[in-house]
This record gives structure tokens, sequence and C-alpha cells, in this order.
């Protein structure tokens, strides 16, 4: 993690990533209490970590997500995800207005797009591996030596 993304994730813990992670912990906890709302509440933990540190990271979908995935977004959705979205873009609208908030608002609007449709989604670092960048440059070339 650079400089950078350092400074902005200290930044954003300490003004408001504490309390927004706090909230999903609690949330997943009492989702977690529930038996039948457990995924729910492991979606709920995967977005306080995400919310705490969201800066060098970004959601991609899980390999193997499949129908119960898909009707469990819809789900939350309908009971959670649609009004939890809308207090992150509003909160997003706020920072933007400010130069410097710009940043924290693009992240919260990051989060809002993951509180939308949680489940099936994973959190990675943003940036790709090396060996990403090199994996199709070999093809149908001679080795370097």
């Amino acid at each position: 993690m650079d400089g950078l993304r350092l400074i902005l994730n200290v930044v954003w813990f300490v003004i408001h990533g504490w309390l927004l992670a706090l909230a999903y912990l609690f949330a997943g906890l009492i989702a977690c209490l529930l038996i039948v709302t457990i995924p729910f509440g492991i979606a709920c933990f995967r977005l306080a970590g995400y919310a705490a540190l969201p800066f060098g990271r970004t959601t991609v979908s899980a390999a193997g997500a499949g129908a119960a995935s898909a009707v469990g977004n819809l789900l939350w959705f309908l009971l959670i995800g649609w009004w939890l979205s809308l207090l992150h873009v509003v909160a997003g609208i706020a920072y933007c207005v400010t130069i410097i908030g710009i940043p924290f608002g693009i992240a919260l609007f990051k989060l809002a797009l993951v509180g939308l449709f949680p489940l099936g989604k994973r959190v990675v670092d943003a940036e790709l591996p090396h060996s990403y960048f090199a994996a199709g440059t070999t093809v149908g070339t001679a080795p370097a030596r």
C-alpha cells in the first residue's frame, strides 16, 4: 500500500470509517443470531472490513456464486440494499461538494454499489498482481533471453 492510500485510509477511518464498520459489524451479529440470515451476516462482515479501509481495495464477483446468491441478493435489495445504497449515495454527494472530500465521496459510491447486492462478492486488492500483466504476453513469442 503506497503512502497516499495509507493517508486516505487513516483519514477515512478517523472521520467515519470506524463508525460505518461498527454499524456493519453490529448488523452482521444480529443477522448471525437468526440462523436463516447467516449469509447476510457474513456479507455484513465483508462490508465492515471494506467500509473500514476502502482505499486500495475493490470488489469482484466470486466464482461459483449461483442461484442462491441471486435470490439472497434480491431479498437483500428489497429489505436493506436500496436504502443502504441511498444513504451511501447521499453521503457521497455531500463529500463531493468539497474538493478535498471527492476521494471519500467516490469511496462511498463504491460502497453504495456493493451495498446493493453484496452476496457473491469478494473484496480484493485493487492492484492486479504483476503476473497478471505478463500472463498473455508470452503466447506465440519466443522466450526472452
